[in-house]
């Protein structure tokens, strides 16, 4: 029997032991989608205690604890925090299978040098080890992102960011990880929501003109992304929960978008038309700054309607949609082909039938300028499992070429995930390892060192060019 998360944890061969010890673990880290706060980051936040460490917004955690009983007063609730860290606990201790087990202890492990395991009885004692060392200096943010050999990352932020924050990082010679943002304009693409007037008016408030027709609106969209760009941008995020395509001209979706400023209600169809020409607008955008533009497709949110009410969005309440895929993302990526405007583009889904869907699709629009140019991204929030993890990269190997893969990402609000790279590192390193060790692929140890280096860090510095 192996031991408990050892330093060979996940790794059941010789070549994976030697892959991940040898070439995997050192490398460095490139976030290049996460949900941190550059605030914090820029005024270097020390944590109070691990429960707003772990626990404050990480609606992972706050899925398990409702479906273990507890009650919401020790989730999001008024329970103090030493209370809310023992219910995690108990929860934790009886979390077989789920990768929030492997995760918590591997943070355990790596930021706080403790290998026993949390449970109840154990959880006093661990709540008080952690708690001293985080109100040291050298368990503050800027130390945690830095002990996790972090290069760059790159924020979530939405296009009427004022990017303080990250023009302050940029400016601070004393912390040299890269803080970029990365452009999310899904407020703008929701013209159906009770959210897009509101958001209109701050983008006016910003641009300084009021946004009357569509082709000020489209002025004022392009202008904030030549300000993310001139900020470091790299990348930009697209909620996709619907996967949709309507062809239509502008001079249509200028009506549309004159309706829904006059408060007139949309038809399914007016929506689809607007949503698949913004798209498209942006995408040209991002092709001419070289960004890559991240599709995350098929989460279906916000399903309780009461905890919605009570909590808002982003509280542990979504799902996996299950709408058909193929063709209006075939249809979205071709338009921008058809004119070679189709930029670096990453398409993710929640929903693991797509897989195979996605990792053809990419092989469908590559045009030879640079490897790996569409990429199938790592396998996504539900999915960012073991099983998960390795049928994403089996799809992928099986259509397509693994060794141009760009890796991992957090997706993370917690400046402690970073050992989800470690654990995606071991998974990747693993099965290779065994397709070496079944006779699959050639022994030849430098070449999969590099493979494994290039997954792990490599190809991501230079598909975002940093």
């Amino acid at each position: 029997m192996k031991k408990f998360m050892d330093e060979n944890f996940l790794l059941s061969t010789p070549t994976a032991v030697k892959l991940f010890h040898d070439y995997a673990k050192d490398m460095p880290i490139i976030d290049y989608h996460c949900h941190l706060s550059p605030k914090e980051i820029y005024e270097n936040k020390k944590f109070k205690n691990i429960t707003e460490a772990w626990l404050y917004g990480d609606h992972y955690k706050w899925r398990a604890m409702r479906i273990n009983g507890i009650d919401e007063k020790y989730i999001t609730g008024d329970a103090n925090d030493y209370d809310k860290f023992l219910a995690w606990a108990k929860t934790l201790s009886i979390a077989i299978g789920n990768p929030l087990y492997s995760w918590t202890h591997l943070e355990l492990q790596r930021y706080f040098g403790i290998y026993d395991t949390l449970d109840e009885n154990s959880a006093p004692e661990i709540w008080e080890k952690v708690n001293s060392l985080l109100a040291t200096d050298d368990f503050s943010v800027r130390e945690l992102i830095k002990k996790s050999n972090v290069k760059t990352l790159c924020t979530t932020d939405d296009p009427i960011d004022s990017l303080e924050y990250h023009k302050k990082l940029k400016e601070d010679n004393d912390f040299s990880v890269n803080v970029l943002p990365a452009f999310r304009p899904d407020k703008a693409l929701r013209i159906n929501k009770d959210t897009f007037i509101p958001w209109i008016k701050k983008l006016e408030g910003i641009y300084g003109r009021q946004l009357e027709s569509y082709d000020e609106f489209l002025k004022a969209i392009e202008s904030r992304v030549e300000f993310f760009n001139n900020m470091g941008c790299r990348v930009s995020d697209h909620a996709i929960d619907v996967m949709e395509y309507a062809e239509t001209t502008k001079e249509e979706v200028s009506s549309i978008y004159g309706k829904a400023l006059k408060g007139q209600a949309l038809t399914k169809e007016e929506i689809s038309k607007y949503k698949t020409y913004t798209l498209k607008f942006l995408g040209k955008l991002y092709h001419k700054f070289d960004w890559a533009m991240q599709l995350h497709i098929a989460a279906l949110r916000d399903n309780n309607t009461n905890m919605y009410k009570k909590l808002g969005p982003d509280t542990g309440f979504d799902g996996i949609n299950d709408d058909s895929i193929a063709e209006p993302l075939s249809k979205l990526l071709d338009s921008l082909q058809i004119d070679n405007l189709l930029p670096k583009t990453i398409l993710y889904t929640l929903n693991p039938k797509d897989n195979l869907i996605l990792a053809t699709t990419v092989g469908n629009f590559q045009d030879g300028s640079i490897p790996g140019k569409i990429q199938f991204g790592s396998a996504w929030w539900f999915n960012d499992t073991k099983d998960g993890m390795i049928d994403q990269m089996n799809n992928l190997a099986s259509v397509g070429l693994i060794d141009r893969f760009i890796g991992m990402l957090t997706d993370s609000r917690s400046f402690l995930s970073y050992t989800r790279h470690e654990y995606f590192r071991r998974i990747v390193c693993d099965l290779i390892g065994k397709w070496v060790e079944n006779g699959e692929f050639p022994n030849d140890i430098e070449l999969l060192g590099k493979i494994v280096q290039n997954i792990s860090y490599n190809n991501a510095k230079e598909y975002f060019k940093i």
